[in-house]
């Protein structure tokens, strides 16, 4: 039974860390998931404070992630266009240009989508590397937090 429970964790897991990546896929809800897995079978004792903590970070990330590209866009002049074009931009530069396209599509579709708003190339362009700072920066906490759960799961179950 206990290997049924740790399989389900590590692909609770995997959909976490690809999560991370992808932005249809809530990831960090899946990876903190596995900790709860772990938990509820006992196969690992978790003090409550450490799944508490781990909740608050998880929901914390989860609003950041909305909020951080808005904001940055905003700060350096940019408007819900570039945000929009920058996660079309990556899902559709992961499909054709894997891995590179991850990080040209976002950066395309923002400058593409700064152009359908406005007129200005230099504008645009300025904003659209707001809209793909916001993007990476919050691709990184979210990978990072995902690495650190997963590694928190791999501890407890070894």
């Amino acid at each position: 039974m206990e290997v049924l429970f740790i399989s389900l964790g590590v692909i609770l897991i995997l959909v976490g860390l690809a999560g991370a990546f992808l932005p249809v896929i809530p990831g960090l809800p899946f990876s903190y998931a596995a900790l709860w897995v772990l938990q509820l079978s006992g196969v690992a004792q978790f003090s409550t404070f450490f799944l508490v903590a781990w909740g608050i970070v998880v929901l914390t990330i989860l609003i950041l992630e909305n909020a951080l590209p808005a904001y940055t866009t905003k700060k350096f002049g940019g408007s819900v266009y570039g945000v929009t074009g920058s996660t079309i931009g990556m899902v559709l530069g992961m499909l054709f240009f894997p891995p590179l396209g991850f990080f040209l599509g976002t950066l395309v579709g923002a400058f593409i989508g700064e152009l359908l708003f406005k007129a200005d190339i230099k504008t645009a362009a300025k904003s659209a590397f707001g809209s793909f700072v916001g993007f990476l920066t919050g691709t990184m906490i979210k990978v990072t937090v995902a690495a650190m759960i997963a590694f928190s799961f791999v501890k407890a179950v070894i």
